[in-house]
């Protein structure tokens, strides 16, 4: 359940192409930058803007986005249609918005790949991530991206452990998942499809698909109506 193929319906992301040559999705964090370049040139004139940041970066803009007053976008980025960018947005850069996401306000995002229908809607902070298709993170929920230690991180599944090589990655949420308000996402964790973690969570390691992560840590199957 840590593979890409397990985790994301790539109909549903301009990045399909870099994902679909990956077994695991944290593998496209180093290319996230050049692949925004490489999308960025071909994206149609009549239905984007392309501007430049402070430092000469492009970014791209749908037209029918919607960019509130109060925000920065350093790029190279990528806005889709239909997104909303809310006052006080700070994007960092490699940021690849997919299209109906929502950006909320106070929200700061850098080395991201969001699917379409994404909303980061109050207070997050996404860093070297990879969120999929309608995942949501709920007021205040953030991705930590560096380990304290500074050493490289683990992905852990259980008694699986896969080295990353990264010194900075942070979650890879699956297409659907809900994260809990106030919740910390620590750095390598995965979220299966279709699976929500509960408010003020403290969460690391892997959650398999379709579960509930609760706040004692313990990880349940959701029961179907």
């Amino acid at each position: 359940m840590l593979k890409t193929k397990d985790l994301y319906d790539l109909t549903h992301t301009r990045a399909a192409a870099l994902l679909e040559g990956t077994e695991y999705p944290w593998e496209v964090l180093s290319k996230i930058k050049e692949t925004i370049l490489e999308i960025g040139k071909n994206l149609p004139k009549d239905e984007f803007n392309e501007t430049q940041d402070d430092a000469g970066n492009p970014v791209w803009i749908a037209k029918d986005a919607k960019i509130y007053p109060s925000n920065y976008i350093a790029g190279p980025t990528i806005i889709g249609h239909a997104t909303e960018v809310r006052p006080g947005v700070f994007i960092r850069g490699s940021a690849l918005v997919g299209d109906n996401c929502v950006v909320g306000n106070s929200t700061e995002l850098k080395n991201v790949i969001l699917f379409d229908n994404v909303q980061v809607p109050h207070y997050n902070y996404v860093g070297d991530s990879v969120l999929g298709y309608k995942s949501h993170m709920g007021a205040g929920s953030i991705t930590s991206n560096v380990k304290s230690d500074k050493k490289l991180v683990v992905v852990k599944n259980g008694d699986e452990k896969i080295e990353t090589g990264l010194k900075k990655m942070g979650a890879m949420l699956g297409d659907r998942v809900e994260v809990g308000c106030n919740s910390v996402l620590n750095p390598g964790t995965v979220i299966g499809r279709d699976s929500n973690v509960y408010p003020t969570s403290c969460v690391r390691g892997m959650i398999p698909e379709g579960c509930i992560w609760k706040n004692t840590g313990k990880v349940v199957v959701k029961t179907k109506d």
